[in-house]
């Protein structure tokens, strides 16, 4: 059987126990924290930085999976793998020289990843693909967590796995991830998971242990 993995999106976490909460979800069985950079420019919200990133670093020795929705971006990646970031995720649609991000990532020692809007084709992934360790398809319109699953994109998934053909790279969803959506993303070809509603909707830790155990087993159910 293929292991889903699981990220929760401390988006949807309490901000005011932000260090409990990624503690809860760590016991609780996420498998990465999935970290939503956003910067009020890209898109229309405004998270955290480095400094709180750095800060929460020692709460979880997890994979700090970090989604990048910044504009520009590369004057700030070395500031994130600074922070503690594992995975550092750049979106295609936010840098002039993808290929030259993605260099600037792998060569700060970290993994690198390509994010796509959801009207965004795969066809910019063409060129760079030898040089990505994860793409993350975002199947909402990134911003704002709690945001409705958009179908169209799963076909999309489909077409980055054939793309990918034997390349170890992940692919990751973002947005909207239920137990009823991720049935759908990991028949097509997606292995990582990102869920913030659905995971923080519970009542602490033995909530969060329930949530991520149904998206982990309608996903694996599918792809086993």
């Amino acid at each position: 059987m293929t292991k889903t993995i699981i990220a929760p999106s401390i988006l949807a976490s309490d901000f005011s126990k932000l260090g409990e909460e990624i503690e809860a979800i760590d016991r609780a069985g996420a498998d990465w924290i999935h970290i939503d950079v956003m910067d009020g420019h890209f898109v229309p919200n405004l998270t955290f930085g480095p400094p709180i990133i750095k800060s929460i670093r020692n709460r979880t020795d997890k994979i700090f999976d970090c989604h990048l929705m910044i504009e520009p971006v590369d004057a700030y990646l070395a500031a994130y793998a600074d922070a503690g970031c594992d995975i550092i995720t750049v979106h295609a649609e936010a840098t002039k020289h993808l290929d030259r991000s993605l260099q600037a990532i792998r060569d700060l020692g970290k993994k690198a990843g390509v994010a796509l809007n959801p009207s965004t084709p795969e066809s910019v992934l063409e060129y760079v693909l030898d040089r990505v360790d994860l793409v993350c398809c975002m199947t909402v319109n990134p911003g704002f967590g709690g945001q409705s699953f958009i179908h169209s994109v799963v076909d999309k998934v489909a077409r980055i796995k054939a793309m990918i053909g034997e390349r170890p790279i992940d692919i990751e969803i973002d947005g909207g991830i239920t137990p009823q959506t991720a049935p759908l993303v990991a028949a097509a070809g997606a292995n990582v998971l990102v869920a913030g509603s659905a995971v923080f909707k519970g009542d602490g830790e033995a909530g969060y242990r329930t949530n991520i155990a149904g998206i982990r087993k309608a996903s694996d159910d599918k792809i086993a």
